[in-house]
């Protein structure tokens, strides 16, 4: 059975190991988050274009037996 750590000692150790974090800079965030906006957008763009091709590849092929 695991021990009990009073509340205090926890949010001691919680602060102590926060503090042992390598946080981004602002730099580097704002990097990131403009990187993935770009591969969202790439990637909406491919679904946009892969629907759209198997949506005409199908309407051709349902529309060969009519």
């Amino acid at each position: 059975m695991a021990s009990k750590t009073n509340p205090i000692a926890f949010l001691q150790q919680v602060r102590s190991e926060a503090s042992k974090v390598t946080w981004p800079s602002r730099r580097e965030t704002t990097i990131s988050t403009v990187m993935v906006f770009v591969m969202v957008f790439l990637a909406a763009i491919f679904f946009f274009a892969a629907d759209q091709l198997m949506g005409w590849l199908i309407g051709l092929i349902l529309n060969v037996g009519a």
